[in-house]
């Protein structure tokens, strides 16, 4: 039986949206990795969303929501990184104008590709300050694009989903970064709807466990994020993000920055590609789920981005 719908993220909305964002965005390559397959004892394909435009699946909700939007409308957005890429990058395509509050401590490569593709950044002391301050600029006649808690962009990112599904449709595993949850609940709602049996999931950092931290309590909770994996860093999920997680993840696995670090080192040694530490994670996360995958069941690691500073990776290895 199909699996229930969250209100506004149905199987047809998801189909809506990749409709909707397809002239915008890439439908980004699915490979097998004979490697990780032997290192997991089941058939590995890595979908390779950090080839996306901006570097990560964020373009994928935050074109879905502001394709919807008219020509010079002015959006608002809080964002550590992929975010602000994403709709500083819609927000040019799309001729609207964009400002973005980002936390001051946002490595600079994010910064300069935001303010890159056009929009104003604004930097606060803490993700808290600037989910205030752009809730002020929504109150003066801007758009809020949410990261993850609206059904338009959880349906954007779950197109995803529909392209895992498409390509290898007896997938039995994926697993998913969590930050807010929009990917995490969009990928689940289109993949559960189109294969009940899938099993779904999710991996989060240390110090960015705000969903492990809320299935604990059984409501969201707010943290102070630590992780260097930045993009995972929300000070909190959403009701939705929430329930969709309670509703169709096996369980969230919550792994640390050694060994997301340690992940990303080797899929860019051994399969060439470069991940933040925020994707390498569902790697770190799969060798501990290795006993649950079955010999015969492709299992998918969602490699989410890859906007990851090389003088970062410097930086991380020559640490004691």
């Amino acid at each position: 039986m199909p699996a229930p719908e969250l209100e506004g993220v149905s199987l047809q909305a998801i189909r809506a949206a990749q409709a909707r964002i397809a002239p915008f965005v890439r439908r980004t390559p699915l490979v097998s990795s004979a490697t990780l397959g032997r290192r997991l004892g089941a058939p590995v394909y890595l979908k390779l969303e950090l080839l996306q435009k901006t570097g990560s699946f964020k373009v994928r909700g935050a074109f879905n929501k502001m394709a919807t939007l008219a020509p010079g409308t002015r959006v608002v957005a809080v964002s550590g990184g992929n975010h602000a890429q994403a709709v500083a990058y819609a927000a040019g395509v799309l001729d609207m104008r964009a400002r973005v509050f980002m936390p001051a401590s946002t490595p600079a490569n994010y910064l300069d590709a935001t303010r890159g593709y056009g929009a104003e950044i604004v930097l606060v002391n803490a993700i808290a300050d600037a989910f205030a301050q752009a809730t002020a600029a929504v109150a003066d006649g801007c758009v809020m694009v949410h990261p993850f808690d609206d059904p338009a962009v959880i349906a954007g990112q779950g197109t995803l989903g529909l392209e895992i599904l498409d390509e290898l449709p007896e997938a039995a595993d994926v697993v998913v970064s969590i930050g807010g949850g929009g990917l995490a609940a969009g990928v689940a709602a289109a993949c559960k709807a189109l294969r009940p049996q899938i099993r779904i999931w999710g991996v989060e950092t240390e110090g960015a466990d705000a969903m492990a931290r809320a299935l604990a309590a059984g409501s969201p909770v707010t943290i102070q994020p630590t992780s260097i994996a930045r993009t995972l860093g929300a000070p909190s999920v959403s009701e939705t993000t929430l329930l969709a997680v309670q509703r169709w993840l096996e369980r969230v696995e919550v792994v640390s920055d050694a060994a997301a670090i340690a992940a990303l080192e080797f899929l860019l040694e051994r399969c060439k590609v470069l991940t933040e530490p925020a994707a390498a994670c569902t790697l770190a996360a799969a060798d501990r789920l290795q006993p649950h995958f079955r010999p015969d069941g492709p299992v998918v690691l969602i490699l989410c981005g890859g906007n990851f500073a090389l003088a970062d990776l410097c930086r991380y290895r020559a640490a004691p």
